[in-house]
């Protein structure tokens, strides 16, 4: 059953195409036309709707900018719906709406159910909606990559299972290796690095500083840089406060102050004010007799010894010989050397460091080296089953006697893994090189298919491998751009009855110009062109009836009107109907 259907794409200034609207339908519909008439751009305007690369070259002549709009039917609960719903997109009773824009200056815009979304989004919705085929799709199989990307996509869990756990290992592993390369390679610096801390270090051991040291070193220096004067001030100061023995008339504060308060003291009790001003003075001759005695606390005791200053100053200057070079003061020195302890540690560690990254090493090598058996275990399982079902396919594609193989080899090298004795290349995705192998009669050696294989016979292979894939891994919609290039007659048949049994659990649009092809399709579409000046417009028309039957004879023949040919469409067309 299909739960997505592209229901309706509408073209706009792309190419030949001027204005069209390609209706769809599930089941097959075929696309035909005149060559020239634009019928690649259906399929190129479908590639722009789901993300593909956008050309400003494919902007129509004097048109600002192309657009494709598309009407996609989802069931709400497909991994496409959710996804669309999870960016913002709105679905309107199972239907999204989706549309590009492509400016003749290059830009390129895409919206999703009404909401802006970038173009990448197109390109993930378009891996759960369509698988697209046309001529480089099949040049793109021939590369081992791609043919090992189709083994494992048939293989399933058995493949994406332990791959999952491979390419965890794998990046783990590389990881490590980096690391571990990184700390071998850079051995020199590190030991360079390490004596230059430990120099540092033991210069800033050697001198002990303290914390705030250098501060309380720069005033004790200023102090005993003054003494003399310091001194010889505080003496006045007190002489001033105290009195000085030397001279018994001279006047001090505290005599003063003294007066004072007695003069108050004798009247204080007419007067609570003045009382308080008596107070006042009282506990004023108290701080003075205070600061007096330690001011003379301080002239004798003041050092003025300059053994003291030339040491102090001594060790102000190894202090600032780490300052110079370790901090801006003896608080940044200490910063300093608590940050080097750490490094120091850590260059010193490394060498351990280094031994536990080589046993890790050694056990991720190990892993993967069981993992990636385990990869070529399940491809070789899978191969067999994925080549047999493709040979039966190409049987019915008029290749009864064809036989499709793979190989599947690990590359031997001296840095790898070990596998069953042997030590392996092994890359992202496992030990294994897939290739596709045809041996398209009986006697014919199996060679790699981009060797082995014509236009013709690659084509049915393809397809072939489709209708195997539909089984197993199926999208909802196929588009196929003449897949069935080189190939004629009785082959042609079969491709059109293979893809009509493809369409029985899928959506399928194709391109193409063989008539036996097109007369398979439940609905026929044709591109057709007239000239307006200078102005080339196309338009896509759906074929029924008697119109159906004049384009299969178009096809066949060349001439609409051509009897034999009307004979033979109709031929075909029962033919079809009845099941080939």
């Amino acid at each position: 059953m299909v739960v997505s259907v592209l229901e309706e794409m509408r073209i706009r200034s792309l190419g030949v195409i001027d204005d069209a609207v390609v209706e769809l339908a599930p089941g097959f519909t075929a696309v035909t036309g005149e060559t020239g008439a634009g019928k690649t751009m259906v399929v190129t305007s479908l590639g722009l709707l789901l993300g593909g690369r956008a050309d400003p070259a494919l902007v129509r002549v004097g048109a600002k900018a192309a657009v494709v709009e598309g009407r996609l039917a989802l069931d709400g609960r497909s991994p496409a719906a959710v996804r669309a719903e999870e960016a913002g997109a709105e679905l309107d009773d199972g239907t999204l709406l989706v549309s590009r824009t492509l400016s003749a200056e290059g830009r390129s815009r895409a919206h999703l159910g009404g909401r802006s979304v970038p173009v990448g989004l197109l390109g993930e919705l378009a891996d759960d909606l369509v698988a697209v085929h046309g001529q480089t799709d099949q040049q793109g199989l021939l590369r081992p990559a791609r043919q090992r990307q189709a083994l494992d996509r048939y293989a399933g869990d058995a493949v994406a299972v332990p791959l999952a756990g491979y390419a965890d290992a794998y990046r783990r592993l590389r990881a490590v290796a980096a690391e571990l390369s990184e700390l071998t390679e850079r051995a020199r610096e590190r030991a360079q690095e390490a004596d230059l801390l430990r120099f540092g270090l033991d210069e800033v051991a050697a001198t002990e500083p303290l914390p705030g040291e250098d501060a309380e070193l720069a005033a004790e220096a200023e102090r005993l840089g003054h003494a003399e004067s310091l001194a010889s001030a505080a003496t006045v100061a007190h002489a001033a406060l105290a009195g000085d023995p030397e001279d018994p008339e001279g006047v001090d504060a505290g005599t003063l102050v003294a007066g004072a308060h007695r003069a108050l003291a004798a009247v204080r009790s007419h007067d609570p004010a003045l009382a308080a001003l008596a107070d006042r003075l009282g506990e004023l001759g108290i701080l003075l007799a205070d600061v007096a005695g330690e001011l003379a606390s301080y002239a004798s005791g003041l050092d003025a010894d300059p053994r003291r200053l030339a040491a102090v100053e001594e060790r102000r200057a190894s202090l600032a010989h780490l300052t110079r070079k370790y901090g801006e003061d003896i608080a940044g020195v200490l910063a300093w050397a608590r940050a080097s302890a750490a490094r120091l540690a850590e260059l010193d560690g490394d060498d351990d460091r280094i031994g536990e990254l080589t046993d890790e090493h050694d056990a991720l090598r190990a892993e993967l080296g069981g993992l990636a058996q385990e990869l070529t275990d399940a491809r070789n399982e899978a191969a067999k089953r994925f080549a047999d079902a493709v040979t039966a396919e190409l049987a019915s594609l008029a290749m009864p006697h064809a036989r499709v193989t793979f190989a599947i080899r690990q590359n031997e090298t001296e840095a790898g893994i070990e596998v069953d004795g042997r030590t392996v290349a092994y890359g992202p995705h496992g030990a294994d090189e897939v290739e596709l192998l045809l041996a398209p009669h009986p006697g014919a050696q199996p060679r790699p298919i981009a060797k082995g294989a014509s236009g013709g016979e690659l084509s049915r292979v393809m397809l072939a491998v489709e209708v195997v894939f539909a089984g197993s891994d199926p999208v909802p919609t196929y588009l196929f751009d003449e897949v069935d290039a080189g190939v004629g007659g009785k082959a042609a048949v079969e491709v059109g009855r293979r893809l009509a049994k493809l369409a029985r659990t899928a959506q399928v649009v194709v391109v193409t110009h063989l008539p036996q092809v097109a007369a398979f399709a439940d609905r026929h579409l044709v591109v057709e062109k007239t000239h307006d000046g200078a102005v080339t417009r196309s338009g896509v028309k759906a074929m029924e009836g008697e119109d159906r039957i004049r384009e299969l004879s178009r096809m066949l023949a060349g001439q609409e009107d051509s009897q034999l040919a009307r004979a033979h469409a109709e031929e075909l067309l029962q033919a079809a109907r009845a099941g080939g």
